[in-house]
Parts: structure tokens; C-alpha cells; sequence
């Protein structure tokens, strides 16, 4: 597809969302009615209203405004024989997306993949069904009124040992498999995928308050962080720097913000000793642990080389903030803590494709290899080498 007929399918797309906002929220309240209310997680995940959808809609209008990332020379040179040698950006092909719970991916994820030029197959969870069908078909319409394939974006409403098939790549081509879900979704297509895979990884991500903090900062960046808890980019960890002036006063006042939000709070043997209505965290798989929950965990360490040994041991390498007005000590954080993103002074649940300016995002890549942290339509790409001669033979 060139330029032109991608916005114009994204343009549909956002139009068609709009007139059929009312069918997509029944189709949601569908699928909500399995939904065990005591899962609130799920639930939040899985909920589509009318705000979602608005905020559908702008992901598409905001892909829609951002230039086309294909065909971008990357390089270009002329060598003595007279070959001009380019370099240039162009599509993966096809982009497998497997995810759970999730029904906005069916649109926030598809957009980014199909500005990038790559056609799309998406395979959701069971329990966002009829949301899924109910946007997929939106978007087969969005592609049939602009002359294109319908299927450039196909949705695959297939069984789990179907799916188990697809991702052996059995019954389906594709050049790069991303997935979106639990541990066990996320190790079983990295054993079985023979196509590349782009991990978007869990959170698990820390903050951590430096003696130089500004206290009044730090508690509102924590309590932020805890603002959804079903989110990648949620806060779990707060070390504090035991060199923090009045440390005892501070606990008392984190602990006390968090349990005002309904936030359960454990912690280490010196933040429980100085609030024992803190309960001990337990063993050391806490510590690595991506909770999804109203839990947060509260820790003194030494200063900040303790800080950044525990990140870099324990986090899911997502996001990490260091709280200081010690410009110093915070590029060394953010040099040395081993996140796809780092923050100074600033929430991590920031952490987002929107916030980051690429409109939307496919997803969150935790891992270095190719690209990490939010993946806009830039990052969907590979690179091919066109070479223009005029006849040259190589001689030796």
C-alpha cells in the first residue's frame, strides 16, 4: 500500500469506530458478562466504553498525521565503479499479534503495524471474542472501501490448539510474531516460533527516592505509578536511600498515602521496623515479581549503587525513575539502570506509545533486539539494500 491508501483506510477506520461506538460497547458488555467480577485486572483490560473508543479513534486520527516511515533512506553513497548503493527502510511482511484481554490492541496495534506497510494477523483472547470480531469486521470494511485487500488485516478466531498450530507456523505465514500476555503465553512462542519474536515483556518497575529528593515529588510519583494496576507500566517497587533526612517521618507518610489508595504495602525488615503495620515481603521472588494488584513494596538500600544492583537484578528491564534534584547522581542512574525507558522526576506510567509521541503502540519491547521500549510504526521495519548500476561486472 503507498501512503495515501493506508491514511485513507486509517480514515475509514476512525469514521467507522465513531458510527458504530454503541455496537462495539454491546459487544463488549458481551463478553464482560463472563468476566469474574472479583477480577478487577481483567476487567479493566477487557473494558471497552465509549471513552475507550474515543481514545481509539485518536490513536488512528494521531497515525493518521505521523509521516510514513517507509521507503526512508537510510543511506546512500556512490562507489568508484559508478553503483549507487542505497539503504532503505521497508515492511516486515506479515506481523503475527497474539494477545489476551486486550480488545484495543485489535485497533491500537493493528494501525502501527499497517502504517509500517506490513500486513497483520491478529489472534485474541477467548474472553474479548465479541469485541474482536466486532472491530476486526470494522476494519475489513475500512480496507474494502478503499480498494485493498480485506484481508491485509485478518483476524484469527481459531481454538487453542489451532493457535498452538499457528505459532509453529503450520497453518499460517508470517515474518515476525509478537505477543502480548502472560509468562506462559510469552515462553511458549519463544520455544515453538520459527519466526523472529518481539517480546513485550512484563513490568515489574521501580522507583527509586535519593537522600536529594523532593519528598512532595516522590510521593506523587509513587502514588501515580499506582494510579492502574493493570497496566505494564504500573509501579511495584519503591527503594529508598537510607541516607534520606528525617526517614522515619517519610516512611510513615508513604505507607499511609498508599494505604489511603487502598494500596497493600510490604516491606523489608528496616521499613517494617520503622511502620510495623508493614508486613515483611517474604522471600526473594518477590522482589521479582510483576504484580498486576493493589500491592506496592517498600525497601531501604544503601544509596543508589544498591539501587541499581537490585534494578537490574530484580525488574523486568520495562521502566525505572530515580527522584532527586541531583542532576549528577541522575544521569548516572539513568546511565547505568538497565530499563528499556528512564525517568528523572517523572512517572513511569508514562511509559506508553501516546505519551511518547508515536501515536500509538504495538507494543512494549523489553528486549534489545531489534528495537526496545514502545514500538511506533518507525520500529516495524527491516531494511533492504537497492543497488543501481549500469552494467558493472565484478572482477575479482
Amino acid at each position: 500500500m503507498n501512503t495515501e491508501i493506508k491514511n485513507n483506510v486509517l480514515k475509514s477506520l476512525a469514521r467507522l469506530l465513531g458510527e458504530n461506538k454503541s455496537e462495539i460497547v454491546a459487544a463488549n458488555k458481551l463478553d464482560l458478562a463472563h468476566c469474574p467480577k472479583d477480577d478487577l485486572v481483567i476487567f479493566d483490560r477487557l473494558k471497552v466504553d465509549e471513552a475507550k473508543v474515543e481514545k481509539m479513534i485518536a490513536s488512528v486520527e494521531s497515525v493518521i498525521n505521523a509521516p510514513d516511515p517507509v521507503g526512508k533512506i537510510i543511506s546512500s553513497h556512490t562507489r568508484e565503479n559508478g553503483l549507487r548503493i542505497e539503504n532503505r527502510t521497508v515492511p516486515f511482511g506479515t506481523i503475527l499479534i497474539i494477545y489476551e484481554a486486550r480488545p484495543d490492541v485489535s485497533i491500537e496495534a493493528a494501525i502501527i503495524a499497517l502504517k509500517a506497510g506490513n500486513k497483520i494477523l491478529l489472534k485474541g483472547g477467548k474472553e474479548a471474542r465479541n469485541t474482536n470480531l466486532c472491530l476486526a469486521d470494522l476494519w475489513q470494511k475500512s480496507l474494502e472501501e478503499n480498494g485493498a485487500d480485506k484481508y491485509f488485516v485478518k483476524y484469527l478466531d481459531i481454538s487453542r490448539e489451532e493457535t498452538q498450530a499457528l505459532i509453529k507456523g503450520e497453518t499460517e505465514k508470517f515474518d515476525i510474531v509478537i505477543p502480548r500476555g502472560g509468562e506462559t503465553l510469552i515462553d511458549f512462542v519463544l520455544k515453538n516460533s520459527k519466526s523472529p519474536v518481539i517480546v513485550s515483556g512484563r513490568g515489574n518497575n521501580f522507583a527509586f527516592v535519593d537522600a536529594e529528593a523532593d519528598f512532595e515529588k516522590a510521593l506523587a510519583i509513587i502514588l501515580n505509578g499506582k494510579s492502574r494496576l493493570s497496566v505494564c507500566n504500573a509501579l511495584d517497587k519503591v527503594l529508598l536511600d537510607e541516607k534520606l533526612p528525617d526517614l522515619q517521618n517519610k516512611i510513615d507518610a508513604i505507607v499511609e498515602a498508599l494505604h489511603a489508595a487502598s494500596i497493600e504495602v510490604s516491606g523489608d525488615a528496616s521499613v517494617h521496623y520503622a511502620n510495623p503495620s508493614v508486613r515483611l515481603f517474604g522471600d526473594e521472588e518477590t522482589l521479582f515479581e510483576e504484580f498486576l494488584s493493589a500491592k506496592m513494596v517498600v525497601a531501604v538500600v544503601a544509596g543508589m549503587d544498591e539501587a541499581i544492583a537490585k534494578i537490574n537484578k530484580y525488574s523486568g528491564g520495562h521502566s525505572a525513575v530515580i527522584i532527586t534534584e541531583n542532576a549528577e547522581k541522575a544521569a548516572r542512574f539513568m546511565h547505568e539502570t538497565d530499563s528499556a525507558a528512564v525517568y528523572h522526576n517523572a512517572s513511569v506510567r508514562f511509559t506508553d506509545g501516546g505519551e511518547f509521541g508515536l501515536g500509538a503502540e504495538i507494543a512494549i519491547s523489553t528486549q534489545k533486539l531489534h528495537f526496545r521500549g514502545p514500538l511506533g510504526a518507525e520500529h516495524l521495519l527491516t531494511n533492504k539494500w537497492f543497488v543501481f548500476g549500469d552494467g558493472q561486472i565484478r572482477k575479482s
